[in-house]
């Protein structure tokens, strides 16, 4: 996965969370929480965090996963996965 801007990143979270989970696009914004304001329960949040490894090639350490609130959270971590691997 190539490196990609925070904003880039967050387009793509969103794109992603809008297909998985049959979301509006227009709803979701940075401050999004995932579980109350997206309704995504713990079954679906292990589902989003598969289909990430699936994408980039990289696993959220469980530590990171447990501290996701927001897709900015989402956003947040996944930039930290590449930065790790530069």
């Amino acid at each position: 996965m190539n490196e990609m801007s925070k904003d880039q990143l967050q387009a793509w979270v969103v794109d992603l969370l809008a297909e998985m989970f049959e979301l509006d696009k227009a709803d979701l914004s940075a401050e999004s929480n995932l579980y109350a304001d997206l309704d995504i329960d713990s079954i679906d949040a292990v589902d989003l965090a598969v289909k990430l490894k699936q994408l980039t090639g990289k696993r959220l350490q469980p530590e990171v996963f447990k501290t996701i609130r927001t897709i900015g959270d989402v956003v947040d971590a996944l930039a930290g996965m590449t930065e790790q691997a530069a």
